[in-house]
């Protein structure tokens, strides 16, 4: 009992002492939280000269105010804790030199081993995860943004976002995270993970639903390309990212990316459907003028070629998420893959919606050259980029050669054949003598129809220069010898003067010259054909 008065006496008498020196730490405690506060957030390498040299007076001037606190903690010891300077040191995110760490890992221990270690990792959480946001922002073009936000997003801003939500969550995945997650490790060794996570968790998980939110927008065919970069990002990047964070956060992350990953797939798809719908429902009933390429055709060729510079990711996706009663509704062909199966049928579907256009114009040989257009600039297409031609093959490409030599026949069997039959010799002798009223209508009519040839097919349109040059050689190597011959056999039996010139309207070389006048899309209206006159 007298062990305890005694006790209670000395705490009374000492205790202006005791509260005295609890207020000193209390100080020096405090110091120190705004020293690594300020070392934390000024001292990153990235950070503007003007910045730190602000810094470091203002550690000077608190310093000479609070000196004796600063004693009463360093005194402990022997070792200083200078604010050091980082000259040219090179330095990775997130941009701190060594010895400012080894700072920064003092101050740490010093704070927890003074009871204020709780303050001390308040402080890093909140620092680090502003830096990490302004860095996302400067570095990245990085701000986030709610899963309704981006629902709400026009396509325009959601497509500006999107490469800057990939470059980001790449960067995090082999940089960012990394970085934060060693920095934690350096300065509080043995709770780097807990740190690690709170700075990085929530923005993974919010990264995730960009993802998921991007591909529940409304479908379009244009947004499969930047599905596909998201689609891709995950599949790349996350396992590298996942092994960052302890095994109870990979279950939860690993779940959201996939999800995140199936909702894009089955979006991509989705896509692709729609795409055979569009070709199967696009049923315009205005011919497109002069037989020209369609613009369905454009669309599709082009689509596709794009589509399959991510063919492995395609093909990924297609064998991932496809839906088992899609897959039995439309069974993989052997030997094809299942992107190679879908690029087929959408082939087939738009070689049959052309068949069905080329069906609206009344003038069959300009059926034929909408055919020839179209089905030179598909093959085109598929041999100039070897993506989409390894996926079609050598052998569809020859059979598509194949029937666009069919239709060059039958145009020129159409509409050159009847021309060729004025070149022929029945009808035009009697008892071994030339009937000159049936030479002339001959002629008459060769040059009639010759006119109302050129004058229709100058107006129609072959753009792909081979196919137009291929088309007028056929030609004249089919006509320029014949009339060269019938000319030769003939045209001696007209009187010469006005009856050679009202007959004989053409020569050789001005048809040759009027030929090479054909499929220039030429609209202007001229009743007779024009060639200037060889002599």
């Amino acid at each position: 009992m007298g062990l305890l008065l005694n006790t209670k006496s000395c705490l009374d008498h000492h205790e202006p002492l005791i509260n005295h020196a609890g207020s000193i730490q209390q100080r020096a405690m405090a110091f120190l939280e705004d020293e690594f506060r300020i070392i934390l957030q000024e001292s990153v390498i990235k950070e503007s000269a003007v910045v730190a040299d602000d810094s470091n007076s203002q550690r000077k001037s608190t310093a000479d105010q609070q000196d004796h606190q600063n004693d009463a903690v360093v005194s402990q010891d022997n070792d200083q804790m200078p604010v050091p300077e980082s000259g040219d040191q090179e330095i990775e995110y997130p941009g701190y030199p060594d010895d400012v760490v080894v700072v920064l890992r003092k101050i740490a221990e010093k704070m927890k081993g003074g009871g204020y270690g709780w303050e001390c990792r308040e402080v890093y959480l909140v620092g680090r995860r502003n830096i990490l946001m302004r860095t996302l922002k400067q570095d990245c073009e990085f701000e986030k943004v709610s899963i309704d936000e981006v629902q709400k997003m026009s396509w325009d801003t959601l497509e500006r976002e999107i490469p800057i939500w990939n470059k980001t969550f790449k960067d995090c995945s082999s940089l960012f995270f990394p970085g934060e997650l060693k920095l934690a490790e350096r300065i509080f060794p043995g709770d780097e993970g807990s740190l690690f996570c709170i700075v990085t968790h929530g923005l993974a998980i919010q990264f995730l639903g960009f993802a998921e939110a991007v591909a529940m927008t409304r479908r379009s065919t244009e947004k499969l390309f930047k599905i596909l970069d998201i689609y891709e990002t995950l599949r790349d990047s996350f396992p590298s990212m996942e092994a960052l964070f302890p095994e109870e956060l990979r279950g939860e992350l690993r779940n959201e990316v996939t999800s995140a990953r199936s909702r894009l797939g089955e979006t991509a798809i989705h896509i692709f459907s729609d795409l055979e719908h569009s070709i199967k429902s696009d049923s315009s009933k205005t011919p497109v003028p002069g037989g020209a390429v369609h613009p369905l055709t454009r669309y599709t060729m082009n689509y596709l070629k794009y589509s399959c510079e991510y063919k492995d990711t395609l093909e990924q996706v297609f064998k991932s998420h496809s839906k088992m009663e899609q897959e039995e509704e439309e069974p993989v062909k052997s030997g094809n893959s299942a992107f190679a199966s879908q690029l087929m049928r959408i082939m087939e579907l738009l070689d049959g919606n052309l068949e069905t256009k080329s069906k609206q114009y009344k003038d069959i040989p300009l059926s034929c050259i909408f055919m020839m257009n179209n089905g030179r600039y598909i093959v085109q297409k598929i041999k100039g980029a070897a993506e989409i031609h390894e996926v079609m093959g050598d052998t569809w490409c020859r059979r598509r050669s194949s029937e666009l030599r069919n239709y060059h026949k039958n145009y020129q069997r159409e509409t050159w054949g009847k021309l060729l039959g004025f070149l022929g010799h029945e009808g035009l002798m009697h008892n071994g003598k030339i009937v000159k009223p049936n030479l002339k209508e001959r002629f008459k009519s060769f040059n009639a129809t010759f006119d109302e040839i050129h004058k229709t097919q100058t107006t129609w349109v072959v753009n792909d220069e081979q196919l137009q040059s291929e088309l007028r050689v056929s030609i004249t190597a089919v006509m320029i010898p014949a009339y060269r011959a019938f000319m030769a056999r003939f045209s001696q039996y007209l009187d010469p003067g006005r009856q050679t010139e009202k007959y004989i309207k053409y020569q050789p070389e001005d048809i040759e010259d009027l030929i090479d006048q054909l499929f220039e899309g030429n609209t202007s209206s001229s009743s007779t054909a024009t060639a200037k006159r060889r002599t």
